[in-house]
């Protein structure tokens, strides 16, 4: 994962993102996190599903405030973040049960999107569901005036970055046993994708 500075759109719709990811998420597994910012959404998700184990990371630069975020919580069942960057050839994980990411998809390059999906085919388990938290285009378009610029932010940052079109990510999904669930409207023009591997995929 790219460093990236934690969203404050995203930490006012953690309750809408709850609400998502309450029923998909609801029986007792390890969610993982790819790209934990700060770690605020880390502690907030782990305190309010208590019958999951939430696994934040994120590039070393950003592990150290996460421990002080998930220290404070004091909650057993946030684990301390493993550093994970999704171009490393390997992660620290033999399988993953379910995967949580907000706002870390546009930060990538289209490159660093390939190769995060790719390595999600790799140690995704059977029937794992996949919750991804963030701006789409549609159809080649901006669904607001505000994506639009902020896209515009985005690629003044960085050239590589910017929002990504919802229909090559849903194939790029969908290459590794990945199908739509579900694409939920969020404040602030976002959406939620809630994805489901196959159990047969992979």
């Amino acid at each position: 994962m790219t460093n990236r500075p934690f969203s404050q759109a995203c930490e006012n719709n953690k309750d809408p993102i709850l609400r998502v990811i309450r029923p998909v998420f609801s029986r007792p597994l390890t969610v993982w996190e790819i790209g934990s910012g700060t770690g605020q959404h880390a502690c907030y998700f782990a305190g309010q599903l208590p019958h999951v184990n939430w696994q934040p990371t994120d590039r070393q630069e950003n592990i150290a405030g996460i421990e002080l975020w998930r220290q404070a919580a004091g909650l057993a069942n946030l684990r301390p973040p493993l550093i994970l960057d999704v171009t490393d050839a390997a992660w620290p994980c033999t399988r993953i049960e379910a995967l949580f990411t907000a706002n870390t998809l546009h930060i990538m390059s289209w490159r660093q999107v390939q190769v995060f999906f790719d390595r999600l085919g790799q140690y995704l388990a059977p029937d794992a569901p996949v919750c991804i938290y963030g701006p789409f285009n549609y159809q080649g378009r901006y669904t607001s005036d505000s994506n639009a610029r902020f896209d515009q932010w985005l690629k003044s940052r960085d050239p590589l970055s910017g929002i990504r079109d919802f229909e090559a990510v849903k194939a790029l999904a969908a290459s590794i046993g990945l199908q739509l669930v579900d694409d939920v409207a969020m404040p602030a023009n976002n959406r939620l994708l809630v994805l489901s591997r196959q159990a047969d995929s992979g």
